[in-house]
């Protein structure tokens, strides 16, 4: 029997996700174990969602108990969504946070540059994004808040430098030891369908330094040593189309629409866009609003590149990137 679990459910397992702390995963998955529709095709996940509550609320108590060992890092997630990039060393990171923002993380021919996670803002066509530099990983150097990082990310962008032999293991390594702490880099974001304590999370492959001579090959033997997710990119980051091209798939990966807004009577005006994901609706977009707007919504107005002027819509109606909205309770 399907699932056939409800949005309600799906928008709480999605911040379940993106929870950084055992008292947010509490709270989540409580949200989780209500909206899960009872019947038989859902008494495993039923199960398995009941064991991660045991184990959250054990994770609560031994964060009371005990003092935190190493370093911790908390990044307010600003923007149309947030993007960790990681690597190996040498990786080209700290460049590709560089060319893409107004940042000037220390860029330097020397492994282990950066040390710290550096957040930064990637503006895009009317939008902001957060990218976020992080020190890079490697066997024996992989911090545990870098594991969080990936796990709540909307999209990591893992770099590979395209004119280094040692890449390819050092990028498979990235891949592995994430892997073995339960996080995959994928084609999907979203928890793994046989075990909740998985994640998956979107993942470009971004090769630096992609004009080299050899690039390829060293791409390929990559896809010898590990799984690589579909999406990749070759950028020559002195080249500003590339870093164009780059930043149009880092909002692709991304997958949200710019949806506008208006107020009745007032004229279109292009300008600060709600962001939600692709797929969403009238409704989807009142609730980012305000809670009170979203509950008394019965219809909208659209105007869109696909024709639509002022027509009359529902609260059903899918949106599409660029809508102007008119919303009306």
């Amino acid at each position: 029997m399907a699932a056939n679990l409800t949005l309600q459910y799906q928008k709480a397992e999605e911040a379940y996700r993106r929870a950084q702390t055992a008292q947010e995963r509490l709270r989540c998955l409580e949200q989780m174990l209500q909206q899960i529709p009872k019947h038989k095709g859902t008494e495993k996940l039923q199960a398995d969602l009941k064991t991660r509550l045991k184990e959250a609320r054990d994770d609560l108590l031994s964060e009371a108990s005990s003092p935190r060992k190493g370093k911790s890092y908390r990044i307010a997630r600003q923007g149309a969504g947030t993007v960790i990039v990681l690597g190996g060393p040498n990786s080209g990171k700290s460049r590709v946070v560089a060319e893409l923002t107004n940042a000037q993380p220390e860029v330097a021919p020397y492994p282990y540059t950066t040390r710290e996670p550096l957040p930064a803002i990637m503006s895009w066509e009317g939008i902001t994004i957060q990218l976020v530099d992080t020190p890079p990983i490697a066997v024996g150097h992989l911090e545990p808040y870098l594991v969080s990082f990936a796990r709540t990310a909307d999209l990591v962008l893992l770099c590979m430098d395209g004119s280094s032999d040692d890449a390819p293991q050092q990028t498979a390594d990235v891949f592995e030891l994430l892997q073995h702490r339960k996080t995959v880099l994928s084609n999907r974001t979203g928890l793994d369908e046989q075990d909740l304590s998985v994640v998956h999370v979107r993942t470009l492959l971004v090769v630096t330094r992609g004009g080299e001579e050899g690039a390829d090959v060293r791409r390929e033997m990559l896809s010898e040593l590990v799984d690589v997710p579909g999406v990749e990119l070759f950028v020559d980051l002195d080249r500003s189309r590339d870093v164009q091209r780059l930043g149009q798939v880092v909002f692709d990966g991304l997958q949200v629409l710019r949806i506008y807004t208006k107020r009745p009577g007032e004229p279109v005006n292009k300008v600060d866009p709600f962001t939600v994901p692709i797929g969403s609706t009238v409704q989807d977009l009142a609730e980012q609003v305000h809670a009170e707007l979203a509950a008394r919504l019965k219809s909208a107005r659209i105007w869109s590149d696909s024709g639509k002027s002022g027509e009359s819509v529902g609260r059903e109606y899918v949106l599409a990137d660029g809508d102007v909205v008119e919303l009306h309770t």
